[in-house]
């Protein structure tokens, strides 16, 4: 067994560490003692000399040099990590999986009193209100301190250490939990194979005898039945199933009445969740279900997709579609929370993976400058379902990139009034592209990929997508194989789907397109230059001259 321990800065996990290591007789590394040695300066020093970035590249090194975690029963090895060493999610994932993590948490005064008696000048506190300082650190790195268990770490250094021996002496929690996240718009709660425990915590407190647990029947083969027996056996809830169609099917209003009457056929309770276990479109019409049974009824949404995970599961959005067009009869419905769970994707089909990177692609282009390196450098391994991609981190960190992106912009703008349009950079020709095809044959990460494709095209001919950036959006979907070949839709058909997109205001349709470092809105999109997009997303990869 190995102990991580986490904290804010004054917490005292380097006194602490060393205390239960020599206690248990166990090696102990500190990690900034660790940084300070191999670069010959103290941690001041390379903060002055070369910023935080490069400190925190040294600690990403550390890190990663701490090699693979020893899992037996007996404690070898106590890690004290530096404050800031679990914003990366690469860190916190060599951190979790496979390691103990222990978050050392104590008061903001409480902390800013001992940094203030500390000869060490923390430098993210320096020359600042301690207190406040502190504060606002404990706040913005609550969500990675909440996936690690927590032990108070105020009082006598004894009985601190005692408590974290203490707590080494209970069994293990199922899983990786990565990030705990008390957002406006529900709990995250992302990790790796503890996707039971995340949704009995999400449903104990509600204090119902019952739940609905929506899935659809491969979803429910796959994970359903094996979360519903633990809920069962826990004694959390009595699950009860409430099998779906598959795909768009489950969207449609015949297959939204018929689970309607099933719901008032078991005399489901208003403070009695749903529970939906499956990808976008069960979400979708799970979501509905549930902002539309008795006026709204708790939510939790339980993504086994990749493209749910980073994507439609996130936001609230319950739609149902139409024969005239995809998601226009729906609601905004919050979950209780989002538990989302990447051991749940070990057994996605490949085309599904790499359709959902479409949507990832999306959110680097939208300026996220480390998910466009890590797409280019996992993104084919992600696709392809590699182990070497989860065993990494970097499906782990895909997935947290992408959904903390959408969760900063729809906390910001839930109803869509203002910045959440640029989630719909892709998804005008997309979706398109999507009603067009009768929504069979291509998967929406897919229509999303021929869709940035032409969103890159349009903005080229505006002038607002500078070459470079379109070459790399362009590279990018090469690389991953996504929009390579014509989606066998016409023209004429995608056009006139276009006239319904729900982004058109005043008779105008609203057009996302990329910049050099994100997007800009516009309504003035000349019709030829729509003409051309088009072209360019039903034309996909264009060919290159042999050598």
């Amino acid at each position: 067994m190995e102990l991580v321990l986490i904290g804010p800065p004054g917490s005292g996990k380097s006194a602490v560490g060393r205390r239960i290591a020599r206690a248990q007789g166990a090696a102990f590394v500190d990690l900034d003692t660790a940084i300070e040695a191999a670069a010959g300066m103290r941690v001041e020093r390379i903060f002055e000399m070369e910023g935080e970035a490069g400190f925190r590249a040294r600690e990403a090194a550390a890190i990663a040099a701490l090699g693979t975690a020893d899992t037996g029963p007996r404690l070898t090895r106590v890690v004290a990590a530096g404050g800031g060493a679990i914003l990366d999610p690469r860190n916190r994932w060599r951190f979790f999986h496979g390691r103990r993590a222990v978050a050392l948490m104590a008061p903001a005064e409480a902390l800013a009193e001992r940094l203030a008696r500390s000869p060490v000048v923390r430098p993210l506190v320096a020359g600042r209100d301690p207190v406040v300082a502190v504060r606002e650190l404990l706040t913005a790195r609550a969500r990675f301190y909440a996936a690690a268990q927590a032990v108070d770490a105020t009082g006598r250094l004894e009985d601190v250490a005692g408590r974290v021996a203490s707590l080494l002496e209970r069994p293990a929690p199922a899983g990786t939990r990565l990030l705990s996240a008390e957002t406006p718009i529900g709990k995250l709660d992302l990790g790796h194979g503890h996707a039971a425990r995340a949704v009995a915590d999400a449903l104990r407190p509600m204090g119902v005898r019952r739940a609905t647990l929506a899935s659809e029947p491969e979803a429910w083969r796959r994970h359903g039945e094996r979360l519903a027996r633990s809920l069962a056996e826990a004694g959390v809830v009595e699950p009860l199933p409430l099998l779906l169609p598959r795909g768009e099917r489950a969207k449609t209003v015949r297959a939204w009445e018929a689970a309607l009457r099933e719901l008032a056929a078991r005399h489901m309770e208003r403070g009695e969740p749903i529970v939906a276990i499956g990808g976008g479109a069960l979400g979708d019409a799970a979501g509905f279900l549930a902002a539309t049974w008795l006026r709204g009824v708790p939510l939790v949404h339980v993504p086994t997709t990749l493209l749910a995970q980073i994507d439609s599961a996130i936001g609230g959005k319950a739609a149902l579609d139409l024969p005239e067009g995809k998601n226009l009869v729906g609601a905004f419905h919050q979950p209780v929370a989002i538990v989302v769970d990447t051991d749940l994707l070990a057994t996605l089909p490949v085309r599904q993976r790499r359709a959902a990177l479409g949507e990832a692609v999306k959110y680097a282009a939208l300026g996220d400058e480390r998910l466009f390196a890590l797409l280019e450098a996992d993104g084919p391994a992600i696709a392809s379902g590699a182990r070497g991609a989860v065993e990494s981190g970097a499906l782990a960190e895909l997935v947290e990139r992408c959904a903390w992106a959408k969760i900063e912009v729809v906390a910001a703008d839930e109803r869509e009034a203002a910045g959440r349009i640029r989630l719909n950079l892709g998804h005008s020709i997309g979706h398109a592209i999507e009603a067009a095809a009768g929504y069979r044959g291509i998967l929406h990460g897919e229509a999303v990929a021929h869709g940035l494709r032409g969103a890159v095209d349009v903005g080229r001919r505006l002038g607002v997508t500078p070459d470079e950036r379109a070459a790399r959006i362009t590279g990018l979907l090469d690389r991953l194989g996504l929009a390579t070949s014509a989606p066998g839709v016409g023209a004429d058909s995608v056009a006139a789907r276009l006239a319904g997109d729900k982004k058109v205001a005043g008779g105008r349709l609203r057009w996302v397109l990329p910049t050099a470092d994100g997007v800009v809105v516009r309504d003035d999109v000349p019709a030829e230059a729509v003409e051309a997009g088009i072209a360019a997303a039903l034309a996909g990869a264009p060919r290159r001259a042999a050598a």
